[in-house]
């Protein structure tokens, strides 16, 4: 009864060299602005729109046909310590666009904090057909079995069956984590090709160059978790459903908040590894990094800066061209749209 958890990883963006926003005219020469203009190709229209409080984002070039990229950023009037709040509460978070559900974990995580998580009718009536190699929900072989063994499908209560052994594998899965790390992700077996999630994490990881030379430990603590530690780093799990568009997925995350250790250094960098999904994403990487905005000296200002990536299933071949086009959209499109949701909620009055 074994599920092995799928890495994908949502984190605040590194590529981006660790420094304060500049001031001054020639902005092509201070951070972030180089960063929009040489790595992300931003015209001076897109900056002068960021810069003026507009939310954009974009597709970024990929190795592959499976892997998206997308970047986003947003100027925001508040400062970083009420954008760790506002990232950190659960409550505020609900609110956003696409979630349909979020709850923390307990430290340690107990049965119990899954008790409002239940599968989609569709998922469920999935479940009952599926097999190795051939499964709509994302699921490594031992889990299809599982599912087919320990529930009597026939059974008026089918579908409680179903959600109770999903939660008891989901915290079994955690748990394995929290020991073991990503040396436990384990392989998916719901399509013809398995994957491999270790595997598929560390090519990722690997896009961002920039993550061990200007944020090592942030770097370290991503690859050899639970082995590194940092005083610089906090670090919850939750379960969440969200919707980007295509269909309901439940997913479970890792929280990991890294500090600025000195002036140089990004205020925050948040990120949320996602130890599985059900649908979709084989791996994911999600960068978001909080930078002083250092031009005005009279109002807190702060830079947002995004960078979603993920490999995801069945986005080759002519089918899945076409899925591609619609599940890139709705990235990007999601992506705007969080952004200037958080940007409303951080400058929105005091109650």
């Amino acid at each position: 009864m074994k599920l092995r958890i799928h890495a994908a990883i949502l984190l605040t963006l590194v590529l981006l060299p660790p420094f304060a926003a500049g001031s001054g005219p020639d902005t092509g020469a201070v951070e972030p602005f180089k960063f929009f203009r040489e790595y992300i190709g931003l015209d001076d229209d897109q900056i002068a729109a960021i810069r003026g409080g507009k939310a954009i984002a974009r597709i970024l070039d990929s190795r592959t046909p499976d892997e998206v990229f997308v970047f986003g950023a947003v100027h925001v009037q508040s400062t970083p310590e009420d954008y760790l709040k506002l990232a950190s509460d659960v409550d505020a978070l609900r609110q956003l666009p696409n979630y349909l559900a979020i709850q923390k974990f307990s430290d340690p995580p107990q049965l119990a904090d899954l008790d409002a998580l239940k599968l989609e009718a569709d998922d469920i009536r999935e479940l009952r057909k599926c097999k190795t190699g051939d499964c709509e929900v994302q699921l490594p072989n031992d889990a299809i079995d599982e599912f087919h063994r320990s529930v009597d499908w026939s059974a008026p209560d089918a579908a409680q069956q179903v959600n109770r052994l999903a939660k008891e594998m989901v915290l079994e899965a955690l748990v394995r984590y929290q020991h073991g790390g990503n040396a436990a992700l384990g392989t998916y077996r719901d399509k013809d090709h398995p994957a491999v999630v270790e595997d598929a994490f560390q090519s990722l990881i690997s896009r961002s160059k920039a993550l061990p030379a200007y944020l090592p430990e942030l770097d370290r603590y991503l690859l050899e978790y639970p082995n590194a530690k940092s005083e610089n780093i906090k670090s919850d799990f939750y379960w969440e459903k969200v919707n980007f568009g295509l269909k309901p997925t439940i997913r479970v995350v890792q929280a990991i908040v890294y500090r600025g250790a000195s002036s140089t250094d990004p205020a925050y960098a948040v990120a949320l590894k996602q130890l599985y999904s059900s649908h979709y994403f084989e791996t994911a990487l999600d960068i978001t990094v909080c930078l002083r905005d250092a031009e005005n000296q009279k109002h807190p200002g702060i830079y947002l800066v995004t960078l979603k990536g993920s490999q995801q299933a069945g986005l080759t071949g002519l089918k899945g061209g076409i899925v591609r086009k619609v599940a890139v959209d709705k990235t990007r499109s999601s992506l705007e749209k969080a952004l200037a949701a958080i940007k409303q909620k951080l400058e929105a009055p005091a109650d």
